[in-house]
């Protein structure tokens, strides 16, 4: 530009629009600036019914309302019987099991408890009677006069599902921004969720520009050239949560673009045209955008190859894209410039490439005979990627939501073993390994911690395999951090002494760890918890629940009941709810459980301890942003006020 000109003429003009074009900035430069004029901003929410907001983003994170299932059911028919009745069971020595006086099929409530010596018989989701902790399947057993006769053994917990097993009251089943499908829709359902609330697709008009330009179906004339980008870049929203509107093209007429853009941009929420960027005199639209409103062009000229005369623009708040004529060009910078900025304001997460190569770090075992498809979690491990089971049971929705795909087992194998390298078939092309991973014990706080995480974008995957199996999965390298709850006996200390030295201790919050009864329940009331427990064992007709192996709660309760094997001992859900569910439905009378879960099922609790509930970092991690990030927010006032409100004390 001459500063020295005495007026702005046509010259002057041009010189100042090849300046801004000359102007080139990196990629990331012009991409910060584009969004630093667009958000922070609202994303505009609405209220559907669940039958119409397939495909729609979720505009708030969805949080279990009830148990799923709300009872201990039956995964199979046959018999639900007490485990330690079979214990002996085999070819050589058969049990006789008497058949007590009901049948439970689906929707009926059982009237009669399973005591020793006894089988009732039971329909595939059936809810599970008091004293029973195992089911046989119909086919391994044979009639014998008034009852039954089994010759295989039975462990505990096999073929129920838990209650809470697949979800569990109070756990975030669904974040903000999850595309909305049919394993959602399920999942959604299956809670009796019958409204959501989901993020309103930006409305973004689409403008061709160029004398040369014809729509597809029309004759084409000598110099004329068919609009491709139009349809493409229309559906390159559609697949980027944007709802496309095609005003068709426009010729280079300065006076009818800028009306037809100014229209378009007081109906839609974004306006995308094409063609009309680079410094020809025929170019126009760069110039009507200076009059459409502030701050105007933020980026003019980007360091890509193709895609170097892209145009970013806001006027008032709306965004202006000017992607190049060439549809080379234009879809490369779309994809590679616009669909962040449009997944942020249609509330989607970003999008990323899959990988389909992928190491199964545990052992899957699997039914000789039968081909078998394991759904899988993938994360980054040391060598690639990890594929981790995620399977709870043939009847659990959340198989496949929390699934990035599937391993063949065939029918001649009957185990997979750990090491093997598999290849996953991916439910989406669009699977996107996590920022950050999370494995072990499950804690309701730790939803607290990820909620912020999550709205910044951050991709989060959490398994919960117990506090042992993730310290496994961190000393292999197949995590960021591992939640545990551990304590140690010699040094009266928690989760410190259980470290290798390529972990380090993040401090956590404090839960209290309790006996629980239900209300009213004389034996328990004004008793200490280890009084409550003297109580229960002298109490031959009081049956408890326990908890897995592997679990901190259940060490907890081991070092409680000091070698005792009380009724309910093999009674051992892996949650939380799971043992409140079964307290108070009076399919147990006592189990140990943390205060907010107690809480919210309306139970008597007696504080027992209050455990530490820790993270171990995998060192090597430590720099990792999405490390940085989680420490950073687990140490933030909005995170520690939010566990405090849902019962818990922040270390």
């Amino acid at each position: 530009m001459n500063n020295a000109s005495p007026r702005p003429d046509a010259a002057t003009v041009a010189g100042i629009e090849q300046e801004q074009f000359l102007a080139i900035l990196s990629r990331e430069e012009a991409l910060a600036r584009f969004e630093a004029a667009l958000f922070p901003r609202p994303i505009a929410l609405d209220e559907r019914l669940l039958g119409e907001a397939l495909g729609s983003a979720l505009g708030a994170d969805v949080v279990a309302p009830i148990d799923v299932p709300p009872f201990d059911r039956a995964n199979v028919d046959g018999f639900a019987v007490r485990s330690a009745d079979l214990a002996q069971a085999g070819e050589a020595h058969a049990a006789l099991l008497a058949l007590n006086d009901e049948r439970i099929a689906c929707g009926t409530l059982p009237g009669l408890a399973v005591s020793p010596g006894t089988a009732t018989p039971i329909s595939t989701g059936g809810p599970i009677p008091r004293g029973a902790d195992a089911v046989i399947m119909v086919e391994h057993t044979e009639p014998a006069g008034e009852g039954i006769e089994v010759r295989r053994a039975a462990g505990p917990g096999q073929f129920i599902s838990y209650a809470g097993s697949d979800m569990a009251r109070g756990e975030t089943l669904l974040r903000a921004g999850t595309v909305i499908g049919a394993r959602e829709v399920g999942m959604l359902a299956a809670c009796g969720i019958a409204v959501v609330t989901v993020a309103r697709k930006p409305r973004v008009a689409v403008l061709s520009t160029g004398d040369e330009l014809v729509q597809p179906g029309a004759p084409l004339p000598p110099a004329g050239i068919y609009d491709t980008n139009g349809a493409i870049v229309s559906a390159a929203i559609a697949e980027n949560g944007g709802e496309p509107v095609f005003l068709g093209a426009f010729p280079d007429d300065e006076a009818k673009l800028e009306a037809a853009m100014r229209a378009a941009l007081a109906q839609h929420d974004m306006l995308i045209l094409s063609g009309g960027t680079s410094k020809g005199a025929g170019d126009v639209t760069h110039r009507i955008i200076a009059r459409l409103g502030k701050p105007g062009i933020v980026a003019h000229g980007v360091a890509l190859k193709p895609g170097k005369p892209l145009c970013l623009a806001v006027c008032d708040g709306k965004p202006v894209v000017i992607l190049p004529g060439f549809p080379t060009s234009a879809m490369f910078t779309f994809h590679d410039m616009i669909v962040p900025v449009l997944r942020r304001m249609a509330g989607l997460p970003p999008r990323t490439d899959a990988h389909v190569a992928a190491t199964v770090p545990l052992r899957v075992p699997s039914e000789l005979g039968r081909t078998e498809f394991v759904m899988v979690s993938l994360v980054e491990g040391r060598e690639g990627l990890v594929a981790y089971p995620t399977g709870k049971g043939s009847g659990a929705i959340t198989s496949f939501t929390q699934a990035d795909g599937f391993v063949r087992i065939e029918a001649l194998a009957d185990h997979l073993p750990a090491g093997t390298q598999v290849e996953v078939t991916l439910f989406t092309p669009q699977v996107h390994v996590p920022d950050l991973v999370i494995i072990g014990s499950h804690c309701t706080g730790l939803d607290r911690v990820l909620a912020p995480l999550a709205r910044q974008g951050l991709s989060l995957r959490s398994l919960s395999v117990g506090s042992l199996g993730g310290l496994a999965a961190a000393r292999r390298g197949e995590c960021d951090l591992a939640p545990i709850h551990l304590f140690d006996d010699k040094t009266r200390s928690y989760n410190e002494p259980f470290l290798s030295p390529d972990l380090e201790l993040v401090p956590g919050w404090r839960r209290m760890q309790g006996f629980v009864y239900r209300k009213g329940d004389a034996r328990f009331e004004g008793l200490s918890a280890q009084a409550a427990v003297e109580a229960a064992l002298a109490d031959p007709a009081c049956l408890m629940v326990n908890r897995n192996q592997g679990a901190g709660t259940r060490i907890l309760i081991d070092a409680l009941l000091a070698g005792a094997r009380p009724d309910g001992y093999w009674n051992q859900p892996k949650s939380h709810n799971a043992v409140a569910a079964a307290v108070s439905q009076g399919r147990a009378d006592w189990g140990v459980t943390i205060a907010p879960v107690a809480d919210a099922a309306g139970l008597g609790f007696i504080a027992l301890t209050e455990e530490h509930y820790d993270f171990a970092l995998v060192s090597a991690r430590r720099e990792r942003p999405a490390v940085e990030a989680f420490l950073s927010a687990l140490r933030s006032p909005e995170v520690r006020q939010a566990l405090e409100e849902a019962g818990f004390r922040p270390a």
